[in-house]
């Protein structure tokens, strides 16, 4: 059964999603379990891990602006003068 769904895939991708299914169904008739917590429903609305890093270090520059604006503001708590003089000192916080 499983060769006359693979003849009839167009693409890897599609191909892919047969084998994949194929070994979730065996391991749910052997009983092994199976984390498929980390593959993506669609290929294609996988956030590629590059765009995931520059966005983590926009939100870093976003917050550390807005710590900064705080200081110049006037406000002086002790977790917002650590964050200025780790940022002038060139320290990652």
């Amino acid at each position: 059964m499983l060769v006359t769904y693979l003849e009839a895939s167009r693409d890897l991708c599609e191909m892919d999603s047969i084998l994949f299914g194929a070994a979730l169904a065996v391991c749910r008739i052997i009983g092994a379990k199976v984390s498929t917590a980390g593959r993506a429903t669609g290929h294609s609305s996988a956030i590629p891990a590059w765009r995931r890093r520059i966005e983590e270090r926009i939100a870093k520059a976003r917050a550390l602006i807005g710590r900064l604006i705080c200081f110049r503001s006037g406000n002086n708590r002790p977790r917002i003068v650590r964050t200025v003089r780790m940022a002038f000192a060139g320290t990652p916080s």
